[in-house]
């Protein structure tokens, strides 16, 4: 098998300039707000917050329903299922999908006490290689039970999404090994539904059951 090179990375948030007081402003800056905008608001707590399972909501979620107090419209966002989507601009438009009819069907939209306005935020990612590698199946195990989480999480959820691999770096990594039954069965894991501790266990746990030389 060729090498594997564990990467971590580093974040580096970036406000935009772009707020939202009301549910029709939310969708017009979901709108417009670059994709790394979206990931960040989609995913910036499964990072920060890591060891909680499930994952808490993302941050258009919490802000209709924390600040604006609508929670029906709140847990509509919450629930939006990304693992079933396959780009950043995909789950953008669930959210306009969703933000749209709720508008028009709604009589009275409520408007954010002053100061607690919604601000877009990005983030610039920085890539780092560590010196963690793997040309075997034993190898891989050993190096991923010592990465940080941080290179967890850029393998698993940066990879899929936000760079457009369409799925975790491991899985790619088995399959072009012809691991083909670990790389399947890593890539049907949903990933939000673990903590990164958690995840980090089951695939060790999928790579000893089916990734035996």
């Amino acid at each position: 098998m060729n090498p594997f090179y564990f990467y971590t990375k580093l974040d580096q948030t970036i406000l935009l300039g772009v707020t939202a007081s009301t549910i029709p402003g939310l969708l017009e800056g979901i709108q417009r707000v670059p994709e790394a905008s979206i990931y960040y608001h989609t995913h910036r707590y499964l990072q920060q917050h890591h060891y909680l399972s499930p994952e808490p909501p993302n941050d258009f979620a919490y802000w209709v329903g924390q600040i604006l107090n609508d929670a029906e419209l709140g847990e509509q966002l919450s629930s939006i299922d990304i693992i079933r989507l396959d780009s950043i601009q995909s789950i953008r438009l669930e959210f306009v999908e969703l933000l749209r009819a709720y508008i028009s069907s709604s009589e009275k939209l409520r408007e954010s006490p002053p100061g607690q306005e919604f601000h877009f935020m990005s983030c610039q990612t920085f890539a780092i290689q560590t010196p963690h590698t793997a040309e075997t199946i034993p190898e891989f195990l050993e190096q991923l039970r010592n990465v940080s989480v941080s290179s967890l999480y850029y393998h698993v959820f940066d990879a899929k999404l936000r760079l457009g691999h369409g799925e975790n770096d491991f899985s790619r990594w088995f399959r072009d090994g012809g691991k083909i039954e670990l790389a399947d069965a890593v890539a049907r894991l949903d990933p939000y539904t673990y903590t990164l501790e958690g995840l980090r266990t089951k695939i060790i746990s999928l790579a000893e059951k089916h990734g035996k030389d």
